[in-house]
């Protein structure tokens, strides 16, 4: 290599290690096509939910007995229910029920699983071994069941629907912390922050927490997905977003009875809840690629 090329080849390999691990695993995850789909999915709908009240073509709820199962037309693209309601503008509108539940659902199981994991898992003993039980016996109930019998218990809300899911997923993350802060909590730098007489809180959330967000992150992503489906079977089953307030659900379920007469009741509703949850999957699963340890 010629003298000329040696700053060059220099200041590269400075750039590299200057270069941030977000940066890094930024463009590890734009590497991946499906990601990239995932993540360009995910915008359109949460654009969608948002702008709703604006670009949506009718009002969701506004009912016209002359439109009644109208196949899609040009004013109607995906033509009309069985109350003559614009389909296309109640999907729109779904999507804000489906997102905001997926987000606050997931949000209420960090907010619980993640202490208690971290708890469980630097704790150890007694602690320990009270939430682990507990937490395997949650897990020993499906995770839909689980969230439908809390659901007719609290009763039939979109809000209430949100906390059943949210409850229902709080085993996943503590479970997952736990393991995450075993492995953790016996590495160097959390022994010296120890020998240090750093409280223990501070060690849990200061040392280890920071640690596995990368796996919380993509647990998180992939928990959504879930959280989505269960809302839309909730309201499937009348224990979520209560009519006329629209939901991917509750349109399926009053699809059901026109299959053969109008099936573009369904089809709508289910491919968007089919996009949205692949979107997250695919997204979800270039998060755990970009944010491996081992890749470089």
């Amino acid at each position: 290599m010629s003298d000329a090329a040696l700053p060059s080849a220099r200041s590269t390999a400075q750039a590299h290690e200057l270069d941030s691990p977000a940066r890094r695993a930024r463009r590890r995850l734009f590497k991946r096509k499906a990601a990239v789909f995932g993540l360009a999915a995910l915008t359109i709908f949460i654009t969608l939910a948002l702008l709703a009240p604006l670009i949506v073509p009718y009002d969701p709820v506004a009912t016209s007995w002359s439109l009644v199962r109208k196949p899609p037309t040009a004013a109607h693209w995906f033509g009309t229910d069985e109350l003559g309601r614009d389909i296309l503008s109640r999907v729109i509108y779904s999507a804000r029920a489906s997102l905001l539940a997926g987000l606050i659902s997931v949000a209420i199981a960090l907010g619980i699983g993640v202490p208690l994991g971290l708890l469980a898992g630097y704790r150890g003993g007694f602690v320990d071994a009270l939430i682990s039980r507990i937490t395997d016996a949650m897990l020993a109930c499906p995770f839909l069941i689980l969230a439908i019998a809390l659901a007719a218990f609290l009763g039939p809300s979109l809000g209430n629907a949100m906390i059943a899911i949210g409850i229902s997923a709080t085993p996943i993350f503590i479970r997952l912390t736990r393991g995450q802060a075993l492995s953790v909590k016996a590495e160097d730098h959390v022994e010296a922050a120890r020998a240090l007489g750093n409280p223990g809180w501070r060690i849990a959330f200061s040392h280890i927490l920071p640690n596995i967000l990368p796996a919380l992150l993509v647990q998180a992503t992939l928990s959504i997905a879930a959280a989505i489906i269960a809302e839309a079977a909730l309201s499937f089953l009348g224990l979520g977003q209560q009519p006329p307030a629209p939901s991917w659900g509750s349109m399926l379920y009053a699809a059901q009875r026109f299959l053969t007469q109008a099936p573009w009741m369904a089809i709508w509703p289910g491919l968007a809840i089919f996009l949205v949850v692949l979107s997250l999957n695919l997204l979800g699963d270039g998060l755990r690629d970009a944010l491996d340890p081992r890749q470089r």
